[in-house]
C-alpha cells in the first residue's frame, strides 16, 4: 500500500534508538524526510548515518533533550513546516509511591507531559494552516492499565492523552490528526532495563526474566520495534485521515478491556 506521504517532513523526538528510531525508519522507508533527535550525540549521528545508507530521504539531526526549550526550538528550526510530529521521551523508572517526592512528580510531568505538549503547540497551527498534519504520541499501555510502580510514568502520560483528546476534536476538520500509540513489552533497550530489574530483585537469569515477561503477553512473545514503527507510519498516512483522538494498543492482544 502506498501511504501517500512520500516527500513529507517529520520531526521525531527521542529517535536515536528504540521505538522513536523504529518510527523514523518506517517513515523514511515511505519516503518521508526526517529530523532525528536524541541526547547522546554519537548514537544520534550513528542512527542518522544508518538511515541515510538505507534510504534516499533527507535525514537531519538535533541533539538534546526535548524538555529543554532550546532543543525544541532547534527541532522546529530544522523542520519549520513539519507534516508529521512523533513525540517520545524516556519514561521515569519504576518505584514505590511512598518514596516519591514532589521533585520526582514534577520531573515526570515535565518530561512526559509538558515537553510533548509544548512541541505540539509549536507545530500545530502550521499544520492546520497547511491542511495536513499527523501527530503521534508514543505513550504507554499503563495509561489504560495503571500499575502503582509505574505511577510517575502513567500519571504524566495520562495528562498528555487527555489534553490531546481535546485538541484532536479542534483540528480534525483541517485534516490534522492526533493519536497515541500505547506500547507494552516491546523488545527494546527499555524492556531490557525492566528485565535486568527483575534479575536483580528476583535472583533469576536474564533469559528467565524475558520468559516471564513474554508469559504476561497474550501473543506469548515480546513485540518487535518495527511493528510499532509500521503502525506509526500507517497512522501518519493519507488513508488514516479519519482516525483521530485514538489510543492504539500495541501489546500482543493483552489489554483486557473493551475500550
Amino acid at each position: 500500500m502506498d501511504l501517500g506521504i512520500a516527500n513529507r517532513h517529520a520531526i521525531l523526538a527521542a529517535s536515536s534508538s528504540g521505538l522513536g528510531l523504529a518510527c523514523a525508519q518506517s517513515l523514511a522507508r515511505e519516503g518521508v524526510n526526517v529530523v532525528l533527535n536524541g541526547r547522546d550525540e554519537q548514537r544520534l549521528e550513528a542512527a542518522a548515518d544508518a538511515l541515510r545508507a538505507e534510504t534516499s530521504v533527507l535525514v537531519a539531526t538535533v541533539a538534546g533533550d526535548i524538555g529543554n526549550p532550546a532543543t525544541r526550538a532547534a527541532l522546529v528550526a530544522a523542520c519549520p513546516a513539519p507534516d508529521i510530529l512523533v513525540t517520545n521521551n524516556a519514561g521515569p523508572p519504576p518505584g514505590v509511591f511512598s518514596q516519591w517526592e514532589r521533585d520526582d512528580w514534577i520531573a515526570a510531568v515535565d518530561a512526559n507531559m509538558l515537553a510533548p505538549l509544548l512541541l505540539i503547540r509549536d507545530v500545530l497551527d502550521g499544520m492546520v494552516e497547511r491542511g495536513f498534519g499527523r501527530i503521534i504520541n508514543i505513550t504507554s499501555a499503563m495509561v489504560k492499565t495503571p500499575h502503582s510502580a509505574m505511577s510517575l510514568s502513567h500519571a504524566a502520560r495520562t495528562g498528555l492523552t487527555s489534553v490531546c483528546k481535546g485538541l484532536s476534536r479542534d483540528v480534525a476538520s483541517a485534516n490534522v490528526t492526533i493519536n497515541n500509540i500505547l506500547p507494552e513489552r516491546i523488545d527494546t533497550g527499555r524492556q531490557r532495563e525492566m528485565a535486568e530489574l527483575a534479575v536483580a530483585f528476583k535472583g533469576i537469569t536474564l533469559d528467565e526474566a524475558y520468559a516471564q515477561i513474554a508469559a504476561t503477553i497474550a501473543a506469548g512473545r515480546l513485540g518487535r520495534p518495527e511493528e510499532v514503527g509500521d503502525a506509526c507510519a500507517f497512522l501518519c498516512s493519507a488513508q488514516a485521515s479519519y482516525i483521530s483522538g485514538q489510543n492504539l494498543h500495541l501489546d500482543g492482544g493483552s489489554y483486557p478491556g473493551v475500550w
